[in-house]
């Protein structure tokens, strides 16, 4: 069966309600605007966005959040966007704050199928609150656990027929870890190529992560987003 999509519906069509969505990038960079904005149009609520961050005004998943379709966001740097903050002030988004480097390293534990891991990061800090502690060799450690999704909306540069992905620079940032951390982990591409035109020594996602593969309508550029 091809993974290869038309259609950004028929991509997401396994989204649903109440569902913990991965979505990569950093800013608007490495983010899959052409999925995003599908699941803009997609009559689903209650979602919870694990992100870097939650768009920019009006932009990327700061269209979704608008919509009020994001239960709670799970990321890093939610002042990039400032209807977060509103949002979060009365009481209409949840939010979870994760350092950097803890959210990276918690993606890949999930897909590395560990159920969490212990760090320094945090300690007698306000993002301890609630969480395990454990001394470890005179070491206070924070319990972190791994974190998975339902469904992982990630970007590549080049993709093959079978999944095989391929990235730019550093719009690579959180979309390979998303890509095994997820049920289901849809991409979309600038291009898609046959079997075997892609450098093997290139390929960082391995095709059995990938479900579907749709090629992108938005193109991030110096000007802004752009369509084909």
């Amino acid at each position: 069966m091809s993974k290869i999509k038309k259609e950004v519906e028929e991509a997401l069509s396994c989204v649903e309600s109440g569902q913990t969505i991965l979505v990569g990038g950093f800013g608007l960079i490495g983010a899959p605007l052409t999925l995003i904005d599908g699941l803009t149009k997609k009559d689903v609520k209650e979602l919870t966005i694990v992100s870097n961050n939650l768009g920019e005004p009006g932009k990327g998943l700061g269209i979704l959040l608008n919509q009020n379709k994001i239960k709670k966001g799970i990321g890093s740097y939610f002042t990039s966007n400032r209807d977060v903050g509103d949002k979060y002030q009365k009481g209409e988004i949840e939010l979870e704050l994760l350092p950097q480097g803890t959210l990276a390293e918690s993606l890949r534990a999930g897909g590395s199928g560990l159920g969490g891991y212990y760090t320094t990061t945090g300690v007698g800090t306000n993002l301890a609150k609630g969480k395990e502690e454990r001394e470890i060799d005179g070491v206070t450690y924070l319990f972190e656990k791994a974190i998975r999704g339902d469904v992982a909306l990630i970007r590549a540069h080049k993709a093959d027929r079978l999944g095989n992905l391929v990235y730019y620079k550093t719009a690579r940032n959180f979309n390979p870890l998303m890509a095994t951390a997820a049920n289901t982990v849809i991409v979309e591409v600038d291009e898609i190529v046959e079997p075997g035109q892609l450098d093997p020594e290139e390929i960082v996602t391995p095709h059995l992560y990938i479900d579907s593969i749709i090629v992108a309508q938005q193109i991030l550029t110096k000007e802004g987003v752009v369509f084909r």
